[in-house]
Formats: C-alpha cells, structure tokens, sequence
C-alpha cells in the first residue's frame, strides 16, 4: 500500500507542491498534518504504529517526514522494524531497493559525523577561550566566602540554609569544596 504523507512547512504552508508531487506519484491514502508543530503530529504517529509490511510512506521531501537528522533516523528505525519504506520524492530515495548502501546506514553516519563536528567545533572554541584567558564555566565563588562556609560547616552552629543565607554558598557547592 502507499500512504502519502504531508505537512505544512515555511516553503509551502498549504500543501500547494507536496499535493503536486503526490499527485504524480499515485498514493492509496494520504495522511495530512495540519500544523507543522513536531510534537503533535498524531498522523505521522499514527500512521507509523498501523504500517504493514510492505507498506510505502510517499513524501514530496525527507522534511515533510522528519525535523531533524536524529528524528530521521529514528523513523527509519520504526519502518524497518516494520519492514516499511519510504519514498521521498525530491531526493528521489527510496528504501524499497537494495542495491548499493543502505540509506538509514547512510543516515545514521550522517548523524554521528554531525554529533563529531558539533564536539570538535565545541572543544576548539573552549580551547581558544583558554587561550584568551577566558575560564569555562561558573565563576567560582570569593575565597573568603569559601572559608567562613567551611568554618561554619565545621563548628556545627548551623544549618546548611543558614550558611547559604550568610556566605552565599550552596550545599553542592559546599560539600564540593569540602571533598577537596
């Protein structure tokens, strides 16, 4: 069976090129979305827990079926559980033949490359940071504030919310700087 599959996104708000696309691509039944909001598409949930084996998903482009690379790859996980496909048109995939790389392999490369550039981007400009004399993370608290939060902590006079309200120190804080 193919379902098409549509929802509106900022190119095309009301579905002109998706029902275009689907149009020349004959479909059994389409399922349309109508709001682009990622965490209420009932009919993209739905029509993924009743897929049958064999079943087609037909979309005018991936971003029609997926927000994200990650969410991409977590549908194509469902559809091969179900031994679904998808065919998007624009980018003229789809998982229904065998020959040459698995697409959800491919995507799930995708997403660890995009998961290494983002780590990388991040420890080079923590690096150039340091090297800038910048400090990475929360400003630490005064020195003197440290000591009478520990003096106080030690002399067993008061409490934890006590020392909070006077030094400005938090338990976590505390107990950290105690460890050390």
């Amino acid at each position: 069976m193919r379902i098409g599959y549509m929802r509106p996104y900022q190119d095309d708000l009301n579905y002109e090129a998706q029902k275009q696309m689907l149009t020349s691509f004959p479909c059994d039944t389409v399922n349309v979305e109508e709001h682009a909001s990622a965490k209420r598409r009932t009919h993209l949930k739905h029509m993924m827990s009743n897929l049958n084996p064999g079943d087609t998903i037909v979309v005018a482009k991936l971003f029609a079926f997926a927000d994200s690379t990650r969410h991409l790859v977590e549908l194509l996980e469902v559809l091969d559980s179900q031994q679904a496909y998808i065919y998007s048109i624009t980018e003229n995939i789809d998982t229904s033949k065998s020959e040459g790389y698995s697409f959800s392999d491919i995507v799930k490369h995708l997403v660890e490359f995009q998961s290494d550039v983002i780590s990388e981007k991040t420890k080079r400009g923590l690096f150039e940071a340091k090297q800038k004399g910048n400090v990475p993370g929360r400003p630490r608290k005064a020195d003197e504030n440290v000591e009478k939060a520990i003096l106080m902590y030690q002399s067993k006079n008061y409490t934890l919310t006590e020392i909070k309200e006077q030094t400005g120190i938090s338990k976590s804080t505390l107990y950290r700087y105690l460890e050390n």
